[in-house]
């Protein structure tokens, strides 16, 4: 969804899909990246992020703190999808006709990076707070102590990501390029259709004012005046 340079969108099917130029793109990467550091973090919570100590109840190694990892897992995995379902809408945004869809398409995708940089600087304090209280003790032989590390860093790369430096500004500065073409066109639309006179004053040097004229003026209807006269009603005698 790169910010469009003109309001009129391409028409269906009439634009090709070139795939080296959409994976090139900023916000393809952006997408990709959020991608696998969403993986990442859920994967790795979920492979070596719970450990059991003499009994066989998993315990997460975030301070045993089992909302800790089921917020890591939840947020992640909420992500990866939002990550490939609007990587698909990337695609097919060039071929939507419909202005109205387009600035809803925008709208959903700015608020959800929005939602998804707050969790994740949510997600980010947390297990950041809950790993820095958990002791050697809780973990023999330091299990699961690069998962754990693995899922906080990624965690931190996801703000940037999706936040205010990533998907987010790409979304914002989309919308208000299609709210600005749909300004401008509905600007030239009223200049194009209207009949009055435009009359414009442009000052020059020495004092004085040059005022054009537009010379598509339309006059309006009915400004003659509609004069009877009875002479003019009697009819001629024949001869």
């Amino acid at each position: 969804m790169e910010p469009v340079g003109s309001f009129h969108p391409g028409k269906s099917g009439s634009s090709h899909f070139d795939p080296i130029v959409f994976v090139k793109k900023p916000r393809t990467i952006l997408r990709l990246l959020c991608w696998v550091f969403s993986m990442v973090v859920f994967s790795s919570i979920v492979n070596e992020g719970y450990m059991n100590i003499g009994s066989e109840r998993l315990l997460c190694v975030f301070n045993k703190n089992a909302d800790a990892c089921n917020y890591g897992v939840t947020v992640g995995v909420a992500c990866f999808l939002g990550s490939m379902c609007f990587l698909v809408l990337d695609i097919y945004f060039p071929t939507i006709q419909s202005v109205r869809l387009r600035r809803r398409a925008s709208l959903i995708d700015m608020a959800f990076s929005a939602l998804a940089s707050f969790l994740w600087f949510v997600g980010f304090c947390f297990l950041a707070n809950q790993w820095q209280q958990t002791t050697d003790d809780e973990l023999p032989l330091a299990q699961g102590s690069d998962a754990a590390r693995a899922a906080i860093i990624f965690c931190f790369f996801s703000i940037l990501t999706w936040g205010y430096a990533g998907l987010t500004a790409l979304a914002l500065q989309t919308f208000l390029n299609l709210f600005q073409n749909f300004r401008l066109f509905a600007d030239n639309l009223d200049n194009s259709t209207t009949g009055y006179q435009d009359n414009r004053s442009i000052p020059v040097a020495n004092g004085i004012t040059i005022v054009t004229t537009n010379p598509y003026h339309r006059p309006p209807p009915f400004t003659g005046t509609l004069s009877l006269d009875p002479a003019s009603l009697t009819p001629s005698p024949a001869f």
